[in-house]
């Protein structure tokens, strides 16, 4: 099932993300752990490729379980940079043949060993070139970007974060998924400012519950992401408790959805780092609200 007709419905929608395996032996957890988070019926999964492709073996296999056994849609991440063109046409033909039909279009993280390279010989260097290769390949499929409410570390300001932004959706993407945010004033600026630029694709919001203190640096690390004092004020107090975190934590997260529905936003998604709890807990918090 395509998801283009999902995220224009009236209805609210709550979807997760899940990530493959790093390692054959931990294959079988992952997967249970995956399928937990699929019988609770979210509106669709992503799951993620991995940097370079690390661990996209197994993104294939778990995202068509999900479409097959759950009756749950699936979106396949495919990430492009230092890849080459055959690689990537023989995943998008994989991913086709599956039967899977949305596709999360993505650079992805510069291997650590490619940063010396000379990118000029690359056959992708961004995300828009992965849009125009899938839309260019025949397939029907609804393809989704990524976007950053704080702006692309990589990029020199909001306006030409958002110039490259409107390049990607008018190369083919249907929609748009926000990197993590913890404070939703940020992403009505942001939605305020693109829709002026004529970006009119759904936004879906990206949420990240976070659970234990590490988890603060490491989301800083990725996205850049602002922290309000409101939100470390409960890390202060409580990150020491295991127990207690988690409860804040998904509290905190479902606060935020909670406004974002209030607030009109139709459609979120929300980044499990695979725990099931996490997933069943939102979805408790949230059983009156989206029906």
């Amino acid at each position: 099932m395509k998801l283009t007709k999902m995220l224009n419905s009236d209805r609210l929608s709550l979807s997760f993300e899940v990530f493959p395996p790093k390692t054959d032996s931990s294959f079988e957890s992952v997967r249970n752990a995956v399928f937990e988070i699929a019988e609770l019926k979210p509106s669709f999964m992503s799951v993620t490729y991995g940097a370079g492709g690390g661990t996209s073996k197994y993104t294939l296999q778990i995202a068509k379980d999900i479409n097959d056994r759950f009756n749950v849609p699936s979106l396949a991440h495919l990430t492009c940079v230092s890849s080459d063109k055959t690689a990537v046409k023989k995943q998008i033909e994989n991913i086709h043949s599956a039967g899977i039909r949305n596709i999360m279009a993505l650079r992805g993280d510069i291997p650590e060993s490619k940063r010396d390279e000379d990118r000029s010989l690359w056959a992708y260097n961004h995300a828009v070139e992965l849009v125009r290769e899938i839309r260019d390949s025949g397939y029907d499929f609804c393809i989704g970007g990524a976007c950053y409410p704080e702006i692309h570390p990589e990029s020199k300001d909001r306006k030409t974060d958002i110039l490259y932004l409107k390049e990607k959706v008018d190369a083919g993407c249907d929609f748009l998924t926000t990197q993590m945010f913890f404070d939703n004033n940020l992403l009505y600026s942001f939605l305020y400012k693109i829709r002026e630029a004529g970006i009119t694709v759904p936004v879906i919001p990206g949420i990240m519950p976070i659970t234990n203190g590490k988890q603060i640096k490491r989301a800083v690390q990725l996205s850049g992401s602002h922290i309000p004092q409101r939100f470390m004020a409960l890390v202060d107090m409580f990150g020491s408790s295991p127990e207690a975190m988690l409860q804040c934590g998904i509290a905190y997260a479902t606060d935020q959805i909670i406004d974002l529905y209030a607030n009109g936003i139709k459609n979120v998604h929300v980044y499990s780092m695979n725990n099931p709890i996490v997933a069943q807990k939102i979805i408790s918090n949230l059983s009156s609200v989206i029906g």
